[in-house]
């Protein structure tokens, strides 16, 4: 029979951290994977698949743009915060993740689209870099749960540098980023907990001890009552 006690929770987690490891393993290897290709080929992918600025052809393309670089210290450098955001945003629940990962690409991607530069193309893993960072950053205040919290507060402190990544700078798509923050504090509203409402405290008697309070009685519960004691003898 399956725990529900502390155990049981602790179990849980465990699994949903394992699976999260092998989630991000698995993404770093396709994007990795994708590079090498992307090189071969003399980074046409990049520019094929990557997001041009206000051209309606190229919407379909925010899905692509963040499994692409432009070169090998671009996605060198986008690999280990990937890995270590993307796992914390996803060990407490790699489906809650996938869905969290659609909605920063999504905003990430037409924040892009709408702001960027003319006759630009945005690529790289970075707005959901910051977007996982967000989320990790909100989701224990969101959720009220305190170990988030403090990973939260150790991963804005450990990573403060990052922060300076939303301000402009050329061939820098600080547009991703930004938008990409902004999907992942989006995703920690949106993804919270939603705890069920507390059950109604049971009444205490003047002595202070507490007592269930059944329904109250009917004449027809009364009368069924009465006569299960009648065909009893009693």
């Amino acid at each position: 029979m399956a725990s529900n006690g502390p155990s049981g929770s602790a179990e849980a987690m465990i699994a949903e951290a394992r699976k999260a490891l092998w989630v991000m393993v698995t993404f770093l290897a396709v994007i990795w994977s994708v590079q090498v290709m992307n090189w071969i080929l003399g980074y046409h992918l990049s520019q094929d698949f990557g997001v041009r600025a206000r051209d309606v052809s190229s919407l379909p393309d925010i899905f692509t743009s963040p499994i692409l670089h432009g070169s090998w210290a671009h996605i060198e450098g986008n690999s280990g915060p990937l890995f270590i955001f993307g796992f914390l945003a996803a060990y407490r629940g790699v489906k809650k993740f996938l869905a969290l990962t659609v909605l920063i690409v999504i905003v990430g991607g037409l924040g892009e689209w709408f702001t960027s530069p003319s006759n630009t193309v945005t690529i790289g893993a970075s707005g959901l870099v910051f977007g996982y960072f967000g989320y990790v950053i909100v989701r224990g205040i969101f959720d009220r749960h305190k170990i988030d919290i403090v990973i939260g507060l150790v991963m804005a402190l450990c990573f403060a540098y990052q922060f300076t990544a939303l301000l402009p700078a050329n061939g820098i798509s600080w547009q991703g980023h930004v938008f990409g923050l902004i999907g992942g504090l989006i995703g920690g509203w949106i993804f919270r907990d939603r705890r069920p409402a507390a059950a109604v405290a049971p009444s205490t008697t003047a002595g202070g001890s507490s007592r269930q309070v059944g329904p109250p009685a009917t004449p027809g519960n009364a009368a069924a009552i009465l006569k299960e004691l009648d065909d009893l003898g009693l």
